[in-house]
C-alpha cells in the first residue's frame, strides 16, 4: 500500500536538506527568507536533536528522499501538536506526492500518538496547500494579521486545525482515493 516513507533525519542528509529549504521553490513558502549556511543548518540539527517534543522526517518515495515532514509543539496534555511539510525535489509535484505524505501524518498522529488535534499554518498565499489540507478535512480557525515578513513585506498566516473525530469521520474515503485506482 505504502510507498511513502518518513525516516529519522541523520547527520548526512543536512546537505540535502539545505539545499532543498534555500530553494526559492521551497523559501517562498517557509516563513524565513534568508539563504541557510551549513554552519546553521548543523546548529538546527543539533537543536532539534535535542527535542523531546518535536520529530523530524525525511520523506522518501520510491527509494528517493524528496523532502522533509514534521510534527512539533507535541502537547501531550492538551492532546496536540503542529505540522508542516515540503517537498524540495520539485521534479515530482503534481504527482499525489503530497496527499500520501499527508495521510500517512495524520494516521501516525492519531493512530500512533493518539492526540485528539492537529494544527497547522500556511502562508495566505498559498492557496494550493490550503486547499489541499482542505480536502483532508482541515479547517480555518483563524487569521494572524501581517504576520510574518517576506520579502520586505508582511504577509497574513492562516491557521488551520483538524480533529481526531473528524479525521476517522473521511479517513476511509481518503484513502480510498489516493491509493485505489478505479
Amino acid at each position: 500500500m505504502n510507498d511513502v516513507n518518513f525516516i529519522e533525519i541523520n547527520e548526512d542528509d543536512l546537505e540535502t536538506i539545505r539545499t532543498w529549504r534555500n530553494s526559492s521553490e521551497v523559501s517562498k513558502y517557509m516563513y524565513t527568507d534568508n539563504l541557510i549556511s551549513s554552519d546553521q543548518q548543523e546548529s538546527w540539527f543539533k537543536k532539534i536533536s535535542l527535542e523531546k517534543n518535536s520529530r523530524y522526517w525525511i520523506i522518501e518515495y520510491q527509494g528517493r528522499k524528496l523532502g522533509l515532514v514534521y510534527i512539533i509543539d507535541i502537547d501531550t496534555y492538551n492532546s496536540k501538536c503542529f505540522w508542516g511539510f515540503y517537498l524540495g525535489d520539485t521534479s515530482i509535484r503534481g504527482e499525489g506526492i503530497g496527499k500520501k505524505v499527508e495521510f500517512n501524518l495524520l494516521n501516525y498522529v492519531f493512530e500512533d500518538l493518539k492526540l485528539n488535534k492537529l494544527c497547522g499554518e500556511v502562508l495566505s498565499f498559498n492557496i494550493r496547500v490550503l486547499e489541499m489540507h482542505s480536502k483532508f478535512g482541515f479547517k480555518k480557525e483563524g487569521l494572524l494579521k501581517q504576520h510574518v515578513k517576506k520579502n520586505g513585506e508582511f504577509v497574513d498566516v492562516i491557521t488551520i486545525g483538524l480533529l481526531k473525530d473528524e479525521w476517522r469521520d473521511i479517513k476511509d474515503e481518503i484513502y480510498r482515493k489516493i491509493y485505489q485506482t478505479v
